[in-house]
């Protein structure tokens, strides 16, 4: 038994005239019903009725077609999977990104790596969407996402979603020169409950960070005062440099705006940026080879 057979056997089967089938397989009519005459014997039963005017199915026959359907369906997604795999990837993959990442993505590689994988599959379009962590973990849950990078608010796994940790630094106190917060002038860090009654400037709620902050506080016994919010790292620091207040960023946000930091200490923040990812499987061989590029090519920093 061979593909070729099965495939001869189900057109005959939909024609019920093996003329017309072999018009439709382009082939010659005696080729299709010998080989037809091979699987029957094969398999030990007739198949096909041809006692009438046109071709039936016997009952043999009519149990073993969707069967031979399944096989062709199956021998097709194989080939499609292959041709998928060695370069020829097509489709389209949704790729949410956190709040602000669109703006930071160079810092840890996101951008050469999308604009890489584009060059080598130029076949598949991948559509960009940037929302808050909770969001975007609730849209992959729904399946509107393929991939998100987010941000982790806490050390606790995820139900149902794998993660893949891109960045990992402490998060700072920046703030201006001048601010009284640095006293001593030399001090290096501060205790969180010293940020108790200060103007603080943070991303919002839903990000990785906010939650961070907005659960170290309340393990304090405090709720932080949030005096303004933006949706990247760079704002808040901007924010900071106008002497706004303190802005709660990832180490090395801050140094373009010539502002001073002290990391958070007592207990130690820290921001994650993290791939997320269905744990039950990606919906295309094209998200699976994204995936595995952004994993084999980012890494904590």
């Amino acid at each position: 038994m061979d593909v070729r057979q099965l495939r001869y056997f189900v057109t005959v089967a939909e024609e019920a005239n093996f003329t017309r089938a072999a018009a439709r397989l382009h082939l010659a009519q005696p080729g299709v019903s010998a080989q037809v005459r091979r699987l029957e014997k094969e398999l030990g039963h007739p198949l096909l009725d041809r006692s009438g005017r046109s071709v039936t199915l016997t009952e043999v026959g009519e149990a073993v077609l969707p069967y031979a359907r399944a096989a062709l369906a199956a021998v097709e997604a194989v080939r499609q999977t292959a041709e998928e795999f060695t370069g020829l990837l097509r489709g389209q993959i949704t790729l949410g990104l956190v709040s602000g990442a669109a703006a930071a993505a160079h810092e840890f590689g996101l951008a050469a790596v999308l604009a890489g994988f584009h060059e080598d599959h130029p076949k598949v379009e991948i559509a960009l969407t940037e929302d808050t962590s909770e969001r975007m973990l609730a849209a992959l849950h729904r399946g509107e996402l393929d991939i998100a990078v987010i941000g982790l608010a806490d050390e606790e796994p995820l139900p149902g979603v794998s993660l893949h940790v891109v960045v990992d630094v402490p998060l700072v106190a920046a703030v201006a020169p001048d601010d009284p917060v640095l006293t001593p002038p030399d001090r290096a860090s501060i205790p969180l409950r010293e940020l108790r009654d200060r103007p603080l400037i943070s991303l919002p709620r839903g990000t990785g960070i906010r939650g961070v902050l907005d659960r170290a506080c309340a393990q304090a016994g405090f709720q932080p005062r949030i005096a303004f919010e933006a949706a990247a790292p760079l704002a808040l620091a901007q924010l900071a440099a106008r002497g706004l207040g303190v802005a709660v960023v990832p180490a090395g946000t801050a140094s373009p705006f010539g502002l001073r930091t002290l990391e958070i200490a007592e207990p130690q923040l820290r921001g994650r940026v993290a791939l997320a990812w269905r744990t039950n499987g990606l919906s295309s061989p094209a998200a699976t080879v994204l995936l595995d590029l952004l994993r084999t090519t980012l890494s904590p920093t």
